[in-house]
């Protein structure tokens, strides 16, 4: 149980993600549908794509008449929408590492959106491969725990169990990282033994932190992070910059 709390680090933003909520289920929306239609199946036991963002909209509280709603849409939208994933990386200010997750129907409108944050902020665009090589992919099952309700060690027995490689805590929380491979497995076994998730997916972790000292450089991050997220067209926002001071 050790390394650098992911939790910690988002918390001051989390109050702005759940202010913006339906964009946040219009976003998780749209990628079950493209897991949908790539899978080619509505059942997440033969779609592990589709299991995967179902797990990531029932901890982010989407109700399950949508979750429904929304997979029958996908295998009946064959005609609908095309949604391309194009990832862009980069950095921020003082060199702080940013991978940023699309989903878009218009390659160039979404490419000049990137180009246009990265550059008004201080950093640059950079090439595929520049900054993920420092990031690591893993799942990521966040545990409420505020009450202390949760036993730290039989979460710790129930999780490595299922499979997890790692238990963390902190904050109110206990992070459990999964290999990717292994994420559904663990988390519907979580989810079987009623732990209440704040969040689950997979992400890229820093493999490092960047502290940013310069209040001018600090408030470049903070608003290039509030446009990428804000933006329709971006799934999800990876970076090493540490909020945590």
């Amino acid at each position: 149980m050790a390394g650098h709390s992911k939790w910690k680090n988002i918390q001051r933003t989390k109050g702005a993600q759940d202010a913006k909520r339906g964009k946040v289920f219009t976003k998780i929306a749209r990628e079950m549908i493209v897991a949908v239609r790539e899978g080619g199946s509505g059942d997440p036991s033969n779609n592990s794509r589709l299991a995967t963002v179902i797990a990531k909209a029932k901890a982010a509280n989407m109700p399950g008449d949508n979750i429904k709603r929304t997979i029958e849409k996908g295998l009946g939208a064959a005609g609908g929408d095309s949604y391309e994933s194009i990832t862009y990386e980069g950095y921020g200010p003082s060199g702080v590492a940013v991978i940023v997750e699309t989903m878009t129907d218009n390659r160039k409108r979404t490419a000049a959106d990137m180009r246009h944050y990265f550059d008004k902020y201080g950093g640059n665009m950079g090439t595929s491969g520049c900054v993920s090589w420092s990031f690591d992919r893993k799942g990521v099952l966040i545990i409420d725990n505020e009450d202390s309700s949760v036993d730290e060690d039989t979460l710790i027995n129930d999780a490595l169990e299922a499979g997890a490689d790692d238990v963390q805590s902190g904050d109110g929380v206990f992070e459990v990282h999964t290999d990717p491979d292994d994420f559904n497995v663990v988390n519907n076994a979580l989810e079987s033994a009623s732990y209440k998730f704040l969040s689950a997916q997979i992400e890229l972790i820093p493999q490092n932190y960047i502290n940013l000292t310069n209040e001018a450089d600090i408030k470049n991050m903070e608003k290039m992070l509030e446009l990428l997220e804000d933006n329709d067209d971006v799934q999800n926002v990876w970076h090493n910059f540490d909020l945590t001071t």
